[in-house]
This record gives C-alpha cells, structure tokens and sequence, in this order.
C-alpha cells in the first residue's frame, strides 16, 4: 500500500498524472471514500491527464454511469452509490466496461463479486484541509 498526501487540486493531479500512465484497457480503479472525499475530483483528473484536451467530467451520481472516448481507449465512469442490488450492475454494462475500456467506479462495494482481482483500490480520506489517498494494486 501506498500513502500519498494532497494538500491542494494541483498535488491530486499530479497524482493522477501518475496513476494514468499506468492504465490501459482493462483497469479497474475502486475509489472508497465519504460523500465528498474526493471521488469525482480524482477521476476528473485522470481522465484529463489521459487527454489532449481538457474535458468536462461531471459527477455521475444521478446518471450512475457516463463515458468518455480517450484517445487510447473508452474510460467507463461509474457511481454505483444508489445501485440497490448487483443485478442492476449488469443493466448498466459494467460486464462489457471492465472487459473493452478502462473503469472508475465510486462506491465499488456492491460490485465486489464482479470486480477482477488484479484493479486499484484508492481509499481516500479527508482530514481537515488535506486528502489522504490510500493506494493498493499499483506502483507510483
């Protein structure tokens, strides 16, 4: 495991810049953490790390699941926090997402039967002003 400390947005991008060098189709990023955390901020980051072009990332809570074309693949963003039981997990496409694309998915738990064994967990915490990212499944 890995602990990384960002103080500010500039520190979480640059750790994004990180974890996206690293990803290619077929990862699966699990982000844990409390409403608010983070989650989404991380994950915009990323995907503008992997892009050529700033994009608009918005939060996909009430979408539950949006997608963006990278240049080096299709980036599958998942918020399964008001997915009620893993069936509806299969509605959503995650099947095909894990297995074509790369995948960021908030609020994993409910999918824990679907997820691969080989994925990043990122346990993020806030404590007063910072974040602490806890990291497992990677090299940074």
């Amino acid at each position: 495991m890995v602990k990384f400390i960002a103080n500010n947005l500039q520190q979480t991008q640059n750790l994004a810049a990180k974890i996206a060098k690293q990803l290619q189709i077929g990862s699966c990023i699990c982000l844990v953490g409390d409403l608010g955390a983070g989650k989404t901020e991380l994950t915009r980051a990323i995907i503008n790390a992997l892009n050529n072009e700033p994009v608009t990332v918005a939060s996909p809570t009430y979408n539950i699941v949006l997608t963006y074309d990278l240049p080096q693949f299709t980036l599958w963003h998942f918020d399964l926090y008001r997915i009620e039981a893993e069936a509806e997990l299969y509605e959503i496409g995650i099947e095909d997402a894990l297995n074509t694309g790369v995948s960021i998915i908030e609020w994993p738990q409910i999918a824990a039967n679907l997820l691969p064994k080989n994925r990043v967990d990122i346990n993020i915490k806030t404590i007063n002003n910072t974040r602490e990212f806890e990291i497992t499944g990677i090299d940074l």
